[in-house]
């Protein structure tokens, strides 16, 4: 025989916040973190494949690509080297990832979202001025350190800043927001890829 079971809500604990301009903005503003995720997954695949960055830092992957130009193009960026620039920023988020909740439970969420801003931008700033594959590497690690802290602060941020009745709601920002930055990178590729003088890839 089928039962049925009675909730007793009486004695639950209310969360009876509100949804205010200030937690709006709080949580948009918290939420474009996530554009620096999706935007670095959508760069790399643009920028790896335009051929000034490839005559700079990997010439022989410009030779065996232009070399093997009918054949199947995943073939034609088999590098070590390459492979190390593209992964550095995945690694160094997986480890940053370890650690990254101790120093947001002693700093807290603002200060750890801060460091990560901070830490993004340094290495954005060192891709951009790259000169050779050491500068471009320890750029890219930085970046995946910014990333690991953002991943794991922002999320953490959205679910304490939201009422609990609108939590789902407003934590997705974080994830419509890496969708916007995948999107935001293939445009930009896309228009920076045109760049006369070989310029195009520094800009992305």
């Amino acid at each position: 025989m089928a039962g049925g079971a009675i909730v007793n809500t009486a004695t639950g604990k209310q969360y009876p916040g509100k949804l205010t301009l200030y937690v709006v903005f709080a949580c948009v503003v918290a939420s474009t973190g996530g554009l620096i995720f999706g935007y670095d997954i959508g760069i790399s695949g643009g920028v790896t494949s335009m051929d000034t960055f490839l005559l700079k830092f990997f010439p022989e992957v410009y030779r065996q690509k232009q070399a093997a130009s009918k054949t199947n193009q995943y073939c034609q960026y088999d590098n070590q080297l390459l492979q190390a620039f593209t992964s550095s920023l995945y690694l160094a988020a997986l480890v940053t990832s370890f650690f990254a909740s101790a120093v947001t439970r002693i700093l807290g969420r603002k200060w750890s979202m801060l460091a990560s801003g901070f830490t993004f931008l340094v290495g954005a700033a060192l891709n951009g001025a790259a000169q050779n594959l050491a500068m471009l590497i320890v750029g890219h690690i930085l970046l995946g350190i910014g990333i690991g802290f953002t991943n794991q602060s922002l999320p953490v941020y959205l679910s304490e800043m939201a009422p609990a009745h609108l939590r789902g709601m407003l934590n997705i920002g974080f994830q419509l927001m890496l969708n916007i930055g995948i999107l935001a990178a293939a445009l930009i590729n896309y228009g920076t890829n045109k760049i006369k003088g070989g310029h195009g890839w520094r800009v992305s």
